[in-house]
Order: C-alpha cells, then sequence, then structure tokens
C-alpha cells in the first residue's frame, strides 16, 4: 500500500461488516437498476460482495460459443465492478479447445484488470504458462 492510500485508511474506523461470496446464478439481472438495489440490500444486511463466482462452459469447439460466453463473462465482470467485488472467479471444467478459449479468457482477464478486479480462473487451464 503506497504512503498516500495509507494516510487514508489510517484515520478511518472499523466497521462490522461481513464479506460474503456471491454466485452469478443468484443474480436476476445484470442490469444497473438491479444491481444497485441488489447491493443496497446487502448493504442493510451489513454485508458486502468480495467475490462473485461465474459458471462458464467451454465444451464445445466452436469459435462462437466461445465469444458468446466470454462475452457473458463480461457482463459479470462490469457487475462485479458495480457491486463492489474485488474478485471474480470464473469456474469452468471442459475445455474443447484450449486455443481458442485461452484467449477469450485472457481479454477477459485484461477487462477485469481494467475494472479493478482480479479475475480468477478455477478450471483446467490457467492463464500462467
Amino acid at each position: 500500500m503506497s504512503t498516500l492510500q495509507r494516510s487514508a485508511v489510517e484515520p478511518c474506523r472499523s466497521e462490522e461488516i461481513t464479506p460474503v461470496r456471491l454466485n452469478a446464478e443468484a443474480l436476476d439481472s445484470t442490469a444497473p437498476e438491479y444491481l444497485r438495489e441488489f447491493k443496497e440490500d446487502l448493504a442493510a444486511d451489513r454485508l458486502v460482495p468480495a467475490r462473485l463466482t461465474v459458471e462458464a462452459c467451454f465444451d464445445e469447439d466452436c469459435s462462437l460459443s466461445t465469444q458468446e460466453e466470454a462475452k457473458r463473462i463480461r457482463e459479470y465482470i462490469r457487475a462485479a465492478a458495480f457491486l463492489g467485488t474485488g474478485t471474480l472467479t470464473v469456474s469452468f471444467e471442459d475445455v474443447a479447445d484450449e486455443r481458442k478459449v485461452r484467449p477469450a479468457l485472457a481479454a477477459c482477464a485484461e477487462r477485469a484488470d481494467r475494472e479493478g478486479l482480479t479475475l480468477e480462473l478455477d478450471g483446467p487451464i490457467d492463464l500462467e504458462s
């Protein structure tokens, strides 16, 4: 943490707020109006969304299908940023063609980074290799 950030945090008082992990399936929508209400409801219950987890499917060997799934993940990146979560976890099992999926997920990771989020992958591939 930089000196500037530390000086902003030190005079703050602690809050009794519980961080929670959200599953994307629990969200009825990614529309800003819905997310605003959802976030207000969490705050009223003294909860703060720390992580959003989305189940993805890359088991088709089809570029269009891969891009549609990446588009869906980007919607949840936007939703996670709106809710103030720090991490979006993309969970997936099978990958039909890693050569199609890896660049799509790398683009999602870049988008998440621009939005101030960490994108974590819970699946058979990672972006490190």
